[in-house]
C-alpha cells in the first residue's frame, strides 16, 4: 500500500479496480483494510475503482498522538480524493460515516453521493459515558482480561442473531479476544479522545449531496434512531434499516449492506 504525504501528514491508502471511484472510510481503531474483506470485492465487481485508507490515528498512516479533530480527518478524506482524481462516492461507518457528513457539508465539490453506515449526528449520554469510561481504563492502567472484554464487545457490536450459532460466536469471540490482547496504539487513543459532544444536526440541512443512511436494527451503540435523525435532517436523504445486523452490521449482512450502497450508487435517481 502506498504512503502519500497529504494535509501535512502520512497517510497510508490503496486503490482497487477500475471505474468510478468509491473512498471507503472506517471507524475508529479499525484499519481500512477491513473493508477489503466484504466491501471492496462486491464494489469492484460492480464497476468501481474503490480507495481504502487508514485514518490518521492508525499506524502506519500518521498516528497523531497529540490529538485530532474531526476537522482533521475530514481534510485528509478530502486530499486523498483529490489526489485520485475525484470527485468521489464517499462510503463511511460509525466515526467513518460522521466523516462522510462533514465532508458532505464541507467539501460537496468532492463528493458524488454519500453513504453513511451506523451514524449520527449528535452525543448521546450512554454513547458519551461509555467513551469516557473507555478512555478511563487506558489512563489508569487498567486492562480487562481478554475473555472478559471479547463477551462485552461481543455483546455491544453484534445482533443476537449473529450470536445464535455456537460455531459464529465463538469465532467472533475468538477475534475479539485477540483484538483485546494488544495494546492500543498512541494515535487509537487519540481517536478515541475526539471531541464527539457537538450536535450537528441543524448544520446538516445545508448538505446538498445526494446522501443514503442505513441503521442497523439490532445496533447498541448507534441504534438506528440516530441514524434516522441524520437522514431527516439532510434534505432529500434516503433511510434504510437492516434487520440482523448490530454495529458491525458491514461485517455481520454484507450481502445485504453491499446490495444497498451498491443500488444507491448505481441508481439513476439518487
Amino acid at each position: 500500500m502506498p504512503i502519500a504525504t497529504l494535509n501535512g501528514i502520512r497517510l497510508n491508502y490503496d486503490v482497487t479496480g477500475t471505474g468510478p471511484l468509491v473512498v471507503l472510510v472506517m471507524g475508529t481503531g479499525s484499519p481500512g483494510r477491513v473493508w477489503r474483506t466484504y466491501q471492496v470485492p462486491a464494489l469492484v465487481k460492480a464497476g468501481f475503482r474503490v480507495a481504502t485508507f487508514d485514518n490518521r490515528g492508525i499506524a502506519p498512516s500518521e498516528e497523531s498522538a497529540h490529538g485530532m479533530r474531526i476537522e482533521d480527518l475530514v481534510a485528509d478524506t478530502a486530499a486523498l480524493i483529490e489526489l485520485l482524481g475525484g470527485p468521489a462516492h464517499v462510503v463511511g461507518t460509525s466515526l467513518g460515516a460522521r466523516v462522510t457528513q462533514e465532508l458532505a457539508l464541507a467539501r460537496p465539490d468532492l463528493v458524488s453521493r454519500a453513504v453513511m453506515l451506523a451514524t449520527t449526528g449528535r452525543p448521546h449520554p450512554l454513547a458519551s459515558s461509555l467513551s469516557k469510561g473507555e478512555q478511563a481504563l487506558q489512563q489508569q492502567g487498567v486492562k480487562l482480561p481478554p475473555e472478559y472484554a471479547a463477551a462485552i464487545k461481543a455483546m455491544l457490536n453484534l445482533s443476537p442473531a449473529t450470536m445464535e450459532s455456537d460455531e459464529s460466536a465463538q469465532q467472533w469471540l475468538d477475534i475479539f479476544e485477540y483484538s483485546a490482547s494488544v495494546t492500543p496504539g498512541p494515535g487509537v487513543l487519540a481517536q478515541m479522545r475526539m471531541d464527539r459532544s457537538r450536535n450537528r444536526l441543524a448544520d446538516y440541512a445545508r448538505i446538498t449531496v445526494p446522501s443514503l443512511v442505513v441503521g442497523f436494527a439490532d445496533d447498541r451503540m448507534l441504534p438506528p434512531v440516530f441514524g434516522r435523525e441524520v437522514a431527516e435532517a439532510i434534505p432529500g436523504a434516503r433511510f434504510v434499516e437492516l434487520e440482523k445486523c448490530g454495529h458491525y452490521g458491514y461485517l455481520e449482512q454484507p450481502e445485504a449492506v453491499n446490495r444497498t450502497i451498491i443500488d444507491f450508487l448505481t441508481s439513476v435517481n439518487a
